[in-house]
């Protein structure tokens, strides 16, 4: 068990817990991360955290985790409302402006609550729903996927010290990606259409790999971004899956990259001034 590391410039809660995950190898990520200590805190006891004095004690919320989703119940994925309390400390936490970094699977959390997805940019459906007023389809899920990331925005200081592109073999989304409200940093070249996807609706009534039936529209490209959520900075990245990512180094310094980003004080004078 690793010590406490009190005199860390850069604190950071990791609220993990939602999706199944290797939690040594996740926890090994971070490693090597100079001045910043991860705290891991799993769900539901993350979002009970998630309130603004949050703020006086860590400089970085980052999102591993997908709460509010019922896969035990007689609907599997159907949606657990939120409680009024974690939304509205969720709400006062941004107005205070704490740097946020989600990932991967964060952006399928609280799908009962529209205005997460307004927070994220986007949003993964495991079950058909309307978003922004329009009815649309179960998201897709593509494991293992091999592709090349490419950089947008070369001078975002998330982006620094990464190649111009580079592979990766990891999950992908076919998923509601808000793009005109973000600042577009990653791109994959893989194709975001159906054929190359499965119904994340299929998978948890039992039919994984599965799209038979699924009519999705092809989706955007987008697999990072930056954006304003309340005063809060926040960077979105949609790699994240497994161990053979977190391992990835130019994975890792994407992560850190993004930690250090969202904690600095331009960025978060970059997020409160279009508040």
């Amino acid at each position: 068990m690793p010590t406490i590391d009190y005199h860390a410039p850069l604190k950071v809660l990791a609220a993990v817990r939602g999706h199944p995950f290797d939690r040594n190898a996740y926890a090994a990520l971070f490693d090597g991360m100079e001045g910043i200590s991860v705290t891991f805190v799993d769900q539901p006891a993350a979002s009970l955290l998630m309130q603004p004095d949050l703020a006086d004690q860590f400089d970085v919320l980052l999102l591993y985790d997908m709460p509010g989703i019922d896969f035990h119940g007689p609907v599997p994925g159907a949606p657990m409302p939120i409680p009024d309390a974690v939304r509205e400390g969720i709400e006062r936490l941004l107005e205070r402006g704490i740097g946020v970094v989600a990932t991967h699977h964060a952006i399928a959390g609280w799908p009962a609550w529209e205005g997460f997805a307004e927070i994220v940019g986007g949003r993964f459906l495991y079950r058909a729903a309307t978003l922004r007023g329009a009815a649309r389809l179960d998201s897709g899920y593509r494991h293992q996927a091999s592709y090349n990331a490419q950089v947008v925005a070369p001078d975002h200081p998330v982006m620094a010290g990464i190649p111009p592109m580079f592979a990766l073999t990891d999950e992908l989304y076919l998923a509601e990606i808000f793009e005109q409200d973000v600042v577009p940093l990653l791109r994959s070249d893989y194709r975001f259409e159906r054929d190359n996807f499965y119904s994340a609706t299929a998978a948890i009534e039992g039919t994984m790999f599965s799209n038979e039936g699924w009519d999705h529209a092809p989706g955007s490209n987008l697999i990072g971004w930056a954006k304003r959520a309340g005063n809060s900075p926040l960077v979105y990245l949609q790699p994240g899956d497994d161990e053979v990512t977190y391992a990835n180094p130019v994975y890792r310094r994407l992560i850190e990259n993004a930690i250090r980003w969202t904690a600095s004080a331009e960025a978060r004078d970059w997020a409160r001034a279009a508040a």
